[in-house]
């Protein structure tokens, strides 16, 4: 992991950064519908978990942008990560609750899903409060500082979603939360909230966020 500090006197940003950073502390959240019909219909036909093709994705568009890898070092100076990977919950049913863990990203997405399975079957065996006590299959530390949250509510569909974070002026990495599918005139739409700081991206950097991840939906192949 590299982490490239921003040049504040040469930042084009720098001035929107301070402002809602410093001046006017702002976070904000979006929710949009994701069609998935085409990666369902592959995850069916080839017998995979949903949620991990979603995992891949979600970390594949996050990382082809800095505005979604941004984050603070030790002296609180923003800057860049050059990768970040996903923390996301594995649901307990007896106990009804869920720890947290995390895979290392890369793009093979073989490789990936292997992971995923590990690192989640893992977690389940080693419920030991919120976050995980087993290591990932990485042998890196249980928690870096270059994640970014995912979690899932496959329980209820929304039309939104906002997470009240006391320090969460300070988080500039994205936030998503995935909701329970949908059928709609044949499609399967799925609610997909985005968690941003203002400071890292603006409504113009998570709206192409949004248009990439759909296009990497219907171009994706799992095999």
């Amino acid at each position: 992991m590299r982490f490239e500090k921003i040049e504040m006197q040469t930042w084009p940003r720098a001035a929107t950064y301070q402002h809602y950073m410093r001046d006017v502390p702002c976070t904000y959240s979006m929710c949009v519908s994701w069609d998935i019909t085409a990666i369902k219909a592959q995850t069916d036909a080839l017998g995979l978990k949903l949620f991990p093709v979603l995992l891949y994705g979600l970390s594949t568009v996050v990382n082809q942008h800095k505005e979604f890898r941004m984050g603070l070092d030790h002296e609180k100076q923003p800057g860049y990560y050059d990768i970040v990977h996903p923390s996301y919950t594995v649901f307990h049913p007896q106990s009804e609750s869920f720890t947290v863990t995390w895979s290392v990203f890369d793009s093979n997405f073989a490789g990936f899903y292997q992971r995923y399975l590990q690192d989640a079957q893992r977690a389940l065996q080693h419920q030991e409060g919120f976050e995980s006590a087993a290591q990932p299959v990485s042998q890196l530390p249980i928690t870096p500082p270059n994640l970014f949250d995912v979690s899932c509510i496959p329980w209820a569909s929304f039309t939104s979603f906002h997470l009240n974070i006391k320090p969460g002026y300070e988080h500039l990495l994205p936030i998503f939360t995935l909701g329970q599918f949908t059928q709609q005139a044949g499609n399967i739409q799925l609610p997909l909230a985005i968690q941003v700081h203002h400071a890292a991206c603006d409504g113009f950097h998570v709206a192409r966020f949004v248009k990439e991840l759909q296009t990497w939906t219907e171009d994706f192949s799992v095999e």
